[in-house]
């Protein structure tokens, strides 16, 4: 027999008359040997294949018939899998008859099966079959049949029968909303009066998909009167004790908390009420009052859905407060953290505490300091003033975990903060001045730099003291840490004045035994370095020596984060210090570096990531100098680029979950029904390894050449890498760097003789993936970088940009606005909720600010491709400009104002008598937006003024009068030289003279050129500045009599603008100013002795002055 006919043979008795070897080929499905398992799917494939409808039959009897409680599982379970509508979907290839038998057959098993675990697993096939056919009417019986299941006596049909209604709500929730009447009757009979908690908790799970299905809110109100039954449902298993159940039931509330707040809105009062009692019931299991304030969080969380709806609470928020200040009370002194060889040992802390120091956290950041200071002032002082530990202890953990959340408000009541805690730094109990220290560390990170430039004289010194406490070596590194935490907010004229007192701190602990104080002096030198920059120098004989003999010394495996700390620390010191204070040592820090990249080293080493980071700073510090270094570098930086995440993928209702409570580097997401579990560490080695790619290619430039063909086919496809951001957003970075590279490597023959197609080949591959992954960018922030980074990869490639590309580009533009723009409404509609308040519209504000800098890239975009192809791109600007016009509209904000003007101006500039055609929309606009209240909008809006003066000829023309009467409004504003309007006036200033020049004949010459005279010189806007003066110089040198006036009346006036030009900083090219010094010497050798005089006299002395060391006398 050949292997055909095998096979046939084998199909043909699987699938016989004799149920054996069926069930032993499914038996060996679930077999535990790899080998026995793949054979059997292979077969189990063949059927699939050859013979669909006896293969789905052979499973149903399997499942109908089936002693042994596993082979019906797993029958169950591979039915689903046939029926899931996916590339191998079953249903559509199986003939009518065996249709119309499984749909009976399942519902059939429903009514029969007695094993939980399996009758779950049933009704997933059955809505996963339902959710294909239901809405084209393919199965008529199912939903009279599980109607009939609920209004039946059996406990156990109704609850399959809600299992599966949630199921379906979830998957074709419409194919149900017009059952709402009845449902919601089945619903209200079951909460209400079922004897059995297992159903009441199918119903409540069902009620609560329903729910999350129904789009109108008018359906969801119908069911309001449901949510006493459901909160029901919660307090009787409680008072049963039955906590199980009550989890359970806390945890589906918990989903209709994030997804449906407002749904609770009526009755809020009654049921955050509840949900407080639970949380401070001391007899109920932990698990289950965390499960209550969990779902108060999330409500207070649910911010986009319910804008403002748990601050007008107050009397809960202070309730909920005070229950995890208590949490944070359950705190042991166990003497394992003293003990500690590792800063993060948390030994005495339990779960109550963490859960305390993690809600906290949400609390303040999703209600705002408005809300959370007043509760925290109110009941902060009590706990500080208590005679226990652990109670001030709590006061100080809070007051560092409320931070971030309250930092406006805290800023204003900086004086008090700062008592409370550095009243803590004396404290007799050691843990109470560790969290001293914490909570100064956290409050640098939040309320810096505020807290380092008004308090630097009180908390510096308090941290150097803490320093000295030899006792408590937890105590001493944390200091350290918090040094970090504060130089990192702080400039060098603060931290100067104390880097002798610190420094020196810092050296005696690196000599101390306990490892974790010198890792913390370690970073906190290298963060001291970083701040201080250039000062850092006079330390640097006395700290190094310490650096480099624990680079060398430190080699056995438990010192391994200390040398890694070594290595960060001296990259640190050496940037900072400069090249040429560091190029002795930099050599010999490279070969130890080097001899450890060659050395083996086990996965979980730190040392390889801090290495890849110190490498780079090295090449920061030494700049082409590290060349040599490179071929030692890359290759090891690429394969940590190149790693692929570590993932493993469950299906998100299976029983094996990722056990994720162990494993701290594994995170996980639920995306749809699959949970997906990554290993961290991997993502974030991964993250490192691009940001230093990025680091290279910018600092090397043309240097970085010989690396690009392999590193941008290793950055490129991480663009669209979904997993993590930071990886993405060192993707995006590079890539303007990887082609600046290719280019000026081109440019200056360093190419191995490759030439601009080398450079137009990397431009067609990067900025097509840039547009691709910019479409599909979920995050706005990195939207703006990716645009920011298109607009820089535009730039670089120039014309070498083809056609199509630029068709691209722009379509994606079109997709930008119109997201933006979709995303702008929907806050819009979050502010008209019933309880939006100022906190919210803080926060919208700062939502729209980010939107803002997409705009913003938009307009830089826009510009950079008119400027490089000119008339040649005003087809896409037509195509463009139904987007563009909206931008102008008074409803718009002043910065997309700008951006929109600013395009024009591009457009009038860049293609001049191309762009006459648009004069007649676009110039109303325009004179309108010069007296805008926004100085930004006036300042693009008069520029275009000069633009459209200069190219706009007799299209311009008889605009001059009200050009004149705007451009006069802007230049005689009684604050038009102050700082944030200088910029609009010089820009008038500049417009002013465009039309003189190039519209004298439709002006009275003779006011308005002495009027713009008088206006000069222009300091602020260096461009126009240079501009301007030049063209007053060429209108001296030919005597223009508007100019100098009758008798030379102007003369005094024009010598101070050049004198003062002469004197500022780059306000003329050198061209111009050897014009202005050739002029004013022929002034004086022409013009007669008394006017020379009284002009000289008009002068201010140092002007004078100056004129007198350019002029020879």
């Amino acid at each position: 027999m050949d292997e055909q006919q095998l096979q046939q043979a084998q199909l043909a008795a699987i699938l016989g008359q004799d149920p054996a070897p069926f069930e032993t080929l499914i038996s060996s499905l679930m077999s535990s040997s790899n080998e026995q398992r793949s054979q059997a799917e292979l077969a189990f494939n063949l059927c699939k294949q050859n013979n669909p409808d006896s293969l789905s039959l052979k499973l149903a009897h399997l499942l109908q018939h089936s002693p042994h409680p596993d082979a019906r599982a797993m029958a169950a379970v591979l039915l689903r899998k046939l029926l899931t509508r996916d590339d191998a979907y079953l249903w559509p290839r199986l003939n009518i008859n065996t249709q119309s038998s499984l749909k009976s057959i399942l519902l059939s098993c429903v009514q029969q099966e007695q094993a939980k675990s399996i009758l779950k697993k049933l009704c997933d096939t059955v809505s996963e079959l339902a959710s294909g056919i239901l809405p084209e009417n393919g199965w008529p019986e199912l939903l009279p049949f599980m109607f009939q299941c609920v209004s039946s006596d059996s406990p156990k049909l109704q609850e399959s029968a809600f299992l599966i209604f949630a199921q379906l709500s979830q998957y074709i929730g419409e194919t149900l909303v017009p059952f709402i009447k009845e449902l919601h009757g089945v619903f209200l009979q079951c909460l209400n009066s079922s004897p059995s908690f297992d159903v009441k908790i199918a119903a409540l799970n069902a009620v609560i998909n329903f729910i999350q299905c129904l789009s109108s809110s008018s359906d969801r109100d119908r069911f309001q009167d449901l949510l006493p039954a459901m909160m029901r449902t919660l307090t009787e298993a409680l008072n049963n004790g039955n906590e199980a159940t009550a989890q359970e039931a806390l945890e589906l509330l918990i989903e209709l908390a994030g997804t449906e707040p407002r749904f609770l809105r009526r009755q809020l009062v009654d049921v955050v009420g509840a949900m407080l009692q639970i949380a401070e019931a001391q007899s109920l299991e932990e698990g289950t009052r965390h499960l209550a304030i969990e779902f108060v969080i999330t409500l207070a969380e649910a911010r986009e859905r319910a804008p403002g709806m748990m601050r007008k609470l107050p009397q809960f928020i202070s309730r909920l407060f005070a229950i995890l200040m208590n949490m944070l009370l359950d705190v042991e002194d166990d003497p394992a953290w003293h003990t500690a060889e590792t800063e993060d040992e948390d030994a005495g802390e339990s779960s109550n505490y963490s859960v305390g120091q993690e809600c906290l956290d949400r609390l303040a950041i999703s209600l705002g300091g408005n809300t959370i200071v007043p509760v925290a002032s109110e009941q902060l002082p009590v706990y500080l003033s208590a005679p226990e530990w652990q109670k001030h202890h709590a006061a100080l953990i809070a007051l560092a975990q409320i931070a971030e959340g309250c930092s406006k408000v805290m800023l204003k009541n900086l004086e008090q903060v700062v008592n409370m805690v550095l009243n803590s730094f004396q404290h007799p109990h050691p843990r109470v001045r560790w969290a001293a220290i914490n909570a100064i560390g956290q409050l640098s990170t939040d309320l810096g730099p505020d807290l380092q430039n008004q308090y630097h004289q009180r908390v510096l010194p308090a941290l150097a003291a803490s320093m000295d406490d030899f006792q408590n070596p937890r105590v001493q590194a944390h200091a350290a840490s918090a040094v970090l935490n504060f130089s990192e907010n702080c400039t060098p004229e603060i931290l100067t004045p104390y880097l002798d007192g610190i420094v020196s701190k810092l050296l005696v602990l690196l000599q101390n035994g306990k490892q974790m104080v010198q890792e913390g002096a370690l970073t906190a030198l290298a963060s001291v370095a970083d701040s201080s920059q250039e000062h850092f120098q006079k330390y640097y004989d006395a700290v190094m020596p310490y650096l480099k003999a624990i680079l060398v010394n430190a080699t056995d495996k438990s010192n391994r984060m200390l040398r890694a700390k070594s290595m960060e620390c001296i990259s640190l010191v050496g940037m900072a210090v400069g090249k040429d204070k560091f190029r002795d040592d930099a050599k010999q820090v490279m070969d130890v570096l080097m001899s450890l990249q060659g050395s083996q080293m086990e996965s979980d080493d730190p040392t390889t990531s801090y290495m890849l980071q110190a490498w780079a700073r090295l090449c920061k510090c030494l700049g082409q100098d590290f060349l040599p270094y490179m071929s030692v570098v890359m290759p090891p930086l690429l394969l940590s680029a190149q790693l692929k995440p570590d993932v493993t993928i469950t299906s998100a209702d299976s029983d094996n979950e990722i056990d994720d409570s162990d494993d701290e580097s594994m995170e996980t997401i639920t995306l749809g029904d699959k949970r997906i579990g990554i290993k961290t560490s991997v993502l974030e080695e991964k993250a490192t390894a691009c940001n230093m790619l990025c680091c290279y290619a910018d600092e090397l430039k043309e240097g970085f050449y010989p690396w690009i063909d392999q590193v941008a086919p290793t950055l490129v496809p991480l663009l669209k890498f979904y997993f993590h951001e930071e990886v993405r957003k060192a993707a995006v970075s590079a890539m303007p760097e990887l082609l600046r590279s290719a280019k000026l490597a081109v440019e200056k023959g360093i190419a191995q003789g490759r030439n601009e197609s080398y450079v137009k080949q990397l431009s067609d591959y990067i900025i097509p993936a840039l547009v691709e992954a910019l479409h599909k960018e979920p995050d706005t922030e990195i939207c703006a970088n990716m645009l920011d980074a298109l607009n820089e990869c535009l730039q670089i490639s120039g014309t070498l940009v083809e056609e199509g590309q630029v068709r691209s580009v722009v379509d994606e533009i079109k997709q930008v606005i119109t997201a933006s723009s979709s995303r702008k409404r929907e806050r819009a509609e979050r502010a008209k909720a019933e309880d939006f308040d100022a906190e919210e519209g803080e926060l919208v504000r700062e939502e729209n600010e980010q939107e803002e800098e997409v705009f913003d890239q938009v307009g830089e975009i826009l510009g950079t491709l008119i400027k490089t192809f000119k008339a040649s791109f005003l087809p896409f600007f037509d195509e463009l400009s139904s987007y563009l016009t909206p931008m102008w509209g008074k409803d718009k904000t002043p910065e997309e104002r700008r951006i929109a003007i600013c395009i024009f101006d591009d457009v009038a500039e860049q293609c001049r008598e191309s762009a006459l055609k648009y004069y007649d929309t676009f110039l109303p606009f325009l004179l309108e937006a010069c007296n805008d209240e926004n100085p930004d909008v006036r300042q693009a809006a008069v520029y275009g003024l000069g633009v459209c003066a200069e190219f706009g000829a007799s299209m311009f023309k008889p605009l001059v009068g009200e050009a004149l009467s705007r451009l006069n409004v802007v230049i005689r504003h009684p604050n038009a030289k102050q700082a944030e309007n200088v910029m609009a006036y010089d820009n008038a200033v500049s417009a002013l003279g465009k039309i003189c020049q190039f519209h004298r004949d439709s002006i009275d010459a003779s006011q308005v050129i002495p009027a713009w005279l008088n206006c000069l010189p222009i300091t602020g806007d260096l461009i126009e500045a240079k501009v301007v003066h030049e063209q007053l110089c060429s209108m001296v040198e030919r005597s223009d009599g508007e100019i100098l006036g009758p008798n030379n009346q102007f003369l005094p006036k024009i010598v101070s603008v050049f004198a003062e030009v002469l004197c500022g900083k780059d306000l003329a090219t050198e061209n111009t100013a050897s014009r202005m010094v050739n002029l004013l010497r022929h002034l004086k050798q022409t013009l007669p002795p008394d006017t020379l005089a009284s002009t000289w006299s008009m002068l201010l002395p140092q002007q004078q002055m100056a004129l007198q060391s350019i002029l020879p006398s």
